[in-house]
């Protein structure tokens, strides 16, 4: 009698499933989802099927939120440049890398030129893998000795760009125009070995307005990336590396560059936007610009002008470099021992909403 229940009941319930599968395909008169019957009805509904998409935070970036800061000067302009006037903008939301680009991170970007490795993935929307020249991308390790007269930079010359025990430290002896190849490779390798139905966007430097914003670590008014005034903690440790003192490279504990996480990150997980190296960014130089640029993400873009911009300050440079608004400049060509960078990407959603919680991009 038993038996003959349990087998009443399975069929019950293979009945029941076989009803809901062949309703699935459209047959007993239900015809698909209510948006396929309303297209079929001439109604305008979008393209069906699109799967929901979320931009998932790359590795070793911080998300930074949207929000509106007064961009400019936060002392005394010991210049007398008039070129960091105060203006009141708003920043949507932006992912910047917690570190400088370093040796190593370069390194693999020369390897994949070097190696063909560009062909390799499975692009989406990038159908075509970008060029590069070799020769062009190399860093110019020279410029440990040519950039200061009568000064002793062979050992740096022959090993910190290819020895391990600098492969932590920011990259230097790279142009800007080389830094833009970077990010078009780092954009290139992300979303051609990622298997997401959709790219992520494009890696690019940080327009001047969001490093000077990311640079404050979310406080309002802020001298230095920690806050400030002083360039010490409470133990009377130095902050950044940086030149405290005329003649004096080592009190802050590095004679010329320092390691990547080296010294406290500010308030978005960003380290060493004071000091280290200085860093290139997207925008042109123009000592006027903040009467320039709108208030709402502003960036100066000017493809005639080969001074670009750099932020931050560097190891040989006094305190002054190393304010959050202090403004610099070099040739879009020139390769320096004291100019790195690193690389910045838009986040597409709603401003003020950043829902950063994994590393995992949707899979098709």
């Amino acid at each position: 009698m038993l038996k003959k229940m349990n087998q009443r009941f399975f069929t019950l319930i293979s009945g029941l499933v076989i009803m809901t599968l062949l309703q699935g395909c459209g047959l007993f008169g239900n015809k698909g989802t209510a948006s396929e019957k309303l297209n079929r009805r001439g109604e305008v509904t979008g393209v069906p099927k699109r799967s929901g998409w979320q931009q998932a935070l790359p590795f070793e970036m911080a998300p930074v939120k949207a929000g509106t800061f007064w961009m400019g000067q936060s002392d005394e302009d010991i210049a007398l440049s008039l070129s960091s006037m105060n203006k009141q903008v708003t920043i949507s939301e932006f992912f910047m890398d917690k570190y400088e680009v370093s040796n190593n991170k370069y390194r693999q970007f020369l390897d994949a030129v070097r190696m063909g490795d560009l062909a390799l993935g499975t692009p989406t929307t990038q159908a075509d893998p970008p060029q590069f020249v070799l020769e062009e991308l190399l860093p110019d390790t020279t410029v440990w000795s040519t950039s200061f007269t009568h000064h002793y930079g062979d050992p740096l010359m022959e090993y910190y760009f290819d020895h391990p025990a600098f492969d932590d430290y920011p990259v230097v002896g790279i142009s800007w125009d080389q830094a833009k190849q970077y990010c078009e490779w780092k954009s290139y390798h992300m979303n051609a070995n990622d298997e997401s139905e959709f790219d992520m966007p494009k890696f690019r430097l940080p327009f001047e307005a969001e490093w000077e914003y990311a640079a404050k670590g979310g406080k309002e008014i802020a001298k230095y990336p920690w806050g400030g005034p002083y360039l010490k903690n409470r133990r009377g440790c130095l902050m950044a590396n940086f030149k405290p003192g005329r003649g004096n490279y080592i009190d802050d504990g590095f004679a010329y560059t320092a390691p990547v996480d080296a010294f406290a990150p500010n308030g978005y997980g960003l380290y060493n936007m004071a000091g280290n190296v200085s860093e290139w960014v997207e925008d042109a130089y123009n000592p006027a610009a903040n009467a320039l640029i709108w208030d709402m993400n502003p960036t100066f873009k000017d493809s005639t002008e080969t001074r670009k911009v750099v932020r931050g300050g560097s190891w040989k440079d006094v305190a002054h470099f190393l304010e959050t608004s202090a403004r610099n400049y070099e040739y879009q060509y020139v390769q320096t021992a004291h100019i790195g960078f690193r690389t910045a990407m838009t986040y597409i959603g709603r401003s003020g909403t950043m829902d950063v919680k994994s590393n995992k991009r949707s899979r098709r």
